[in-house]
């Protein structure tokens, strides 16, 4: 899930400390190492799902190999059971759907996310955020439920989500939990990270 990054509607809550330019260049940063996140999964189609104001062009640009789905909705969850659906029902058996703010995310836990889903009991698969939302949500089938009743953007999505499928009685499977760059207070994760680590985050 992904937008071009643009100066001026790009992060604007890491403004302050960061200037428009500069959190528009780091989330730029940010696609770009989630893109070789992807990339990097053996076995699977990698999509980026981009969102207007934008065009395909640039996403051509940058994730060559990749394709490409137009985003539709009003807000995030009509965007994203957009994508999750459409991607279902045009063959996929499994489908996962990250966001591009967690540049850090180990890969092996998306390879464990598909393999979750090889579990006849598991139907949903979701990746924790230390914000009490979600970096990666995966399914074998549609379950429109699990987003269209959820206010996205909370410090409760992840719970909300679990309870609709507790209701759907859904097999759930947990990730291991990460982060991802919101607020300005999330930068010193990702710094520390890197500095700790210099083979993540090359971008």
């Amino acid at each position: 899930m992904a937008k071009r990054p643009i100066q001026g509607l790009t992060k604007t809550r890491l403004c302050p400390p960061l200037s428009h330019e500069k959190a528009t260049g780091l989330y730029e940063c940010f696609l770009k190492d989630t893109i070789d996140i992807v990339g990097s999964i053996p076995g699977v189609t990698p999509f980026i799902a981009w969102a207007p104001p934008s065009d395909e062009v640039y996403f051509r640009q940058i994730a060559p190999g990749f394709q490409l789905l137009k985003q539709e909705g009003q807000g995030l969850g009509e965007r994203l059971n957009y994508v999750l659906t459409h991607c279902s029902k045009v063959g996929f058996d499994q489908v996962i759907a990250i966001n591009s703010d967690s540049p850090t995310l180990p890969g092996e836990y998306l390879s464990k996310a598909f393999a979750f889903l090889d579990d006849d009991t598991i139907d949903i698969v979701l990746g924790p955020t230390e914000d009490g939302g979600y970096y990666a949500i995966g399914w074998k089938r549609p379950n429109p439920r699990l987003i269209s009743e959820v206010t996205m953007s909370t410090s409760h999505v992840l719970e909300d989500t679990l309870s609709i499928a507790q209701q759907e009685c859904l097999g759930v499977s947990l990730l291991p939990p990460w982060y991802d760059v919101d607020e300005a207070g999330d930068l010193f994760s990702v710094r520390a990270e890197i500095l700790a680590n210099p083979s993540v985050g090359k971008w």
